[in-house]
């Protein structure tokens, strides 16, 4: 057995043909550097429509120290992260986009940090080059929300690049709820953790594959997730209407009894309705919110299915995962 430590990097790719051979080029040089320890990477096609599975293959079969996670479609970027996350066996695990847009260099720090005995390094954005300020604004402005109306502490500026320890990633792998906001199941497991500031890049190659109405919906994902504040508000707003309303109302029937009143207040009697209707409405669908991941949790479904999985050649075998769904195993290859 050998004893050096095993090192697993996961790597969610979706359409990242153009991005793939850059990013194993700069990961393979990375791992030269850590030659005191095994190294994998693992690539999760999350369903691409592109050459990006082709590109993993060969990939498997010129580097033993790559590894491929083929999904059975797309089910989206935090279950691609939760798969090579099953399937990773280091002692270590980090994540990171192939974009390029975090350096993979990185992890040089973060591997200090944990031989140090932090549990989690996460990087933290001081700059964002290569996106809009429209981009930044609303990503600033989500994490404050959060900040505010959370009650797990989810570092701010920061995505899902990150090193976690094993006895991290055992505890992590427990959380098998179906709408999964890593950035908040990374911060919910806790233990010792510790920030690493750096600058982020633009994209190496390729696009996006974020769009703002996909930011919205990740961030009803978040807000959803990790506070039922929203349900709160719509207690807190529904009683300051009532005592609005009963207030009102009483000030009608003492001006009615005492000064009389001509038939009067139409206008007002129509924005009162369209305003109590609006906010009835727009709870409602609060409420549906809600209520639909309850129906979606109560299905207990498998996370995601696997087409074929390719290990790596690395040595010394490396510590399997202790924790793992029963459901989800049925689905691995």
């Amino acid at each position: 057995m050998n004893s050096q430590k095993l090192i697993s990097v996961v790597v969610p790719a979706y359409n990242e043909e153009a991005v793939l051979d850059a990013f194993h080029q700069r990961m393979s040089a990375l791992f030269d550097t850590l030659a005191a320890y095994r190294c994998e990477m693992i690539f999760v096609n999350d369903g691409s429509r592109d050459g990006t599975q082709a590109i993993i293959d060969r990939l498997c079969d010129a580097d033993p120290r790559v590894a491929g996670v083929n999904l059975s479609r797309n089910f989206g970027k935090e279950i691609a992260m939760t798969a090579g996350l099953d399937h990773a066996r280091g002692d270590a695990v980090v994540i990171i986009d192939a974009d390029l847009q975090d350096p993979p260099e990185l992890i040089v720090d973060m591997v200090r940090e944990w031989e140090a005995g932090y549990d989690v390094v996460y990087a933290k954005r001081t700059a964002r080059e290569g996106e809009t300020w429209l981009k930044k604004a609303t990503a600033s402005a989500f994490y404050r929300l959060m900040k505010r109306v959370s009650r797990v502490a989810i570092p701010q500026d920061t995505g899902d690049f990150r090193l976690m320890s094993r006895r991290a990633m055992d505890a992590l792998l427990q959380l098998r709820e179906q709408h999964r906001f890593m950035k908040g199941l990374f911060a919910w497991v806790g233990y010792r953790t510790k920030a690493i500031e750096y600058r982020r890049d633009p994209r190496a190659a390729g696009e996006t594959k974020f769009n703002y109405w996909k930011l919205w919906n990740f961030a009803l994902e978040g807000i959803t997730s990790f506070t039922i504040a929203p349900l709160k508000l719509a207690t807190y707003l529904g009683l300051a209407t009532a005592g609005l309303a009963f207030a009102f109302g009483t000030w009608i029937i003492v001006k009615t009894l005492v000064f009389g009143e001509v038939v009067q207040g139409f206008p007002t009697l129509m924005v009162t309705i369209l305003f109590l209707g609006g906010v009835q409405l727009f709870f409602t669908g609060v409420l549906g919110e809600y209520l639909g991941r309850i129906f979606n949790e109560t299905k207990n479904r498998p996370l995601y299915f696997t087409q074929d999985v390719r290990p790596s050649r690395v040595g010394g075998g490396g510590r399997v995962p202790t924790v793992r769904a029963a459901a989800d195993r049925a689905g691995l290859a």
